[in-house]
């Protein structure tokens, strides 16, 4: 009788549930899904683009609000309102991750994964090329405070526990430099909530973030208000403070029901599969810069890492190599979504890193032709371009919004040539 081997996601957010949802379909692999907080509220942004609810046949009762507009507000306060290409049907969905995270984690579960309230403390990596991985857990299904220590072995282990992840460490992975991202959930009254009802804000500037954005972006029955920094980590409540200034009149007598904080880090890992351990969602990097978006791609690489193991364990009959694993699903992931990381990458470079690069940025967001390209590459996760006439001119225009962006700057915000910022890339 052939041995059935067994697989581990570590943590339930959206890139494990959807590993281990493409695991429980596999009925020749024992599944085996461990979160902590299974009521887990992770500060974020809950923006998923219109591709994923058809893609992860998501029910639109997760989602709390459809934004068909979108306002950029630059350092000056200059508003400009971005949205006008999108069809009718097309929109941003906002999502609140508990609602979210559990509709998936419970579809994974209905399927067959044995999903266990726990967590991980550590994680011994096999020493011969068939061995175990012994994980030590603290087991709350009993124990609701304390928990109850045990050990599960399985053969192969995805780490999807986030930015701290345990199974990065225990395999080596290395580190990455993160942000912090901070937000305030906040009750307002029914009539401002309904100047967000398909309205979503982007902050742009020194005072709210020197590398990154703020947002408010509507939920079910409030506002996420939030904002994020790597390079002043210790600053994030002066800027959440600067949030607060900056949308003052839309949230005046508003009341905050939630503080959250959480680490999401800036780049991918230096190694994101390590013998028969691969990491996905925030463990493996996978977060855009600029955008700073992860849901989709948390979601994405677990699926991706799941039906790579699924295919070359054929039935449950052999065991993956490291090799084959990174020829599969870090091959595969790097082609689909490399370009976009390195895009983002690039705007980030170029318009944020000082508030004349930003007004700059808010100014460019002005042309149909930037927003066409914006949307369709974030709704449809593709890079997008196709008229390399308007690109020529869109590149001229992006010099020409630099200049323009650098003389009305503040002096104290201009660090350097803005035009000298496009020989970065």
């Amino acid at each position: 009788m052939a041995m059935k081997y067994s697989v581990a996601v570590i943590g339930g957010g959206p890139s494990g549930a959807c590993a281990a949802e493409i695991l429980a379909k596999e009925k020749n692999i024992d599944s085996y899904m461990i979160e902590r907080k299974l009521d887990n509220c992770k500060p974020c942004g809950g923006a998923i683009p219109l591709c994923m609810i058809d893609e992860f046949d998501l029910p639109l009762e997760i989602i709390d609000r459809k934004v068909r507009k979108m306002k950029m507000i630059s350092p000056s306060n200059k508003e400009v309102d971005i949205g006008q290409t999108l069809k009718p049907n097309e929109y941003i969905g906002m999502c609140r991750r508990e609602v979210m995270d559990k509709f998936l984690r419970d579809r994974a579960e209905k399927l067959g994964c044995n999903v266990i309230n726990g967590l991980v403390t550590s994680i011994d990596v096999p020493e011969t090329a068939d061995g175990k991985y012994k994980i030590h857990f603290a087991n709350f299904a009993t124990d609701k405070r304390m928990g109850v220590a045990e050990t599960l072995e399985v053969d192969v282990v995805i780490g999807a526990d986030g930015a701290n992840s345990r199974v990065a460490k225990a395999i080596d992975a290395g580190e990455y430099n993160f942000a912090i991202a901070f937000q305030e959930r906040i009750k307002i009254s029914d009539d401002k909530m309904k100047f967000y009802e398909e309205l979503a804000e982007m902050y742009v500037g020194d005072d709210v973030s020197p590398d990154f954005y703020g947002w408010v972006f509507p939920k079910y029955d409030h506002v996420g208000v939030g904002t994020g920094t790597v390079i002043n980590r210790p600053a994030i409540k002066q800027y959440q403070e600067a949030m607060r200034v900056r949308a003052a009149d839309k949230i005046s007598g508003g009341k905050i029901i939630k503080v959250e904080a959480h680490p999401i880090p800036e780049h991918m890992r230096p190694r994101r599969v390590v013998g028969r351990a691969a990491l996905v969602g925030d463990a493996a990097g996978y977060v855009t810069k600029c955008a700073g978006e992860g849901i989709y791609f948390a979601a994405k690489s677990g699926r991706m890492a799941a039906e790579a193991v699924v295919k070359l364990m054929e039935k449950g009959t052999r065991l993956p190599t490291e090799t084959e694993l990174k020829q599969t699903y870090i091959r595969d992931y790097d082609r689909a979504y490399g370009p976009t990381y390195t895009v983002l990458d690039i705007i980030q470079r170029v318009f944020f890193y000082n508030n004349g690069a930003r007004e700059a940025f808010v100014e460019m967001c002005e042309s149909d032709y930037v927003q066409q390209v914006t949307f369709d590459s974030y709704l449809y996760k593709k890079v997008q371009g196709n008229s390399p006439i308007k690109d020529i001119k869109l590149l001229i225009d992006t010099v020409g919004s630099l200049i323009r962006g650098s003389i009305n700057a503040k002096p104290d915000a201009i660090v350097d040539n803005p035009v000298e910022s496009l020989k970065r890339i």
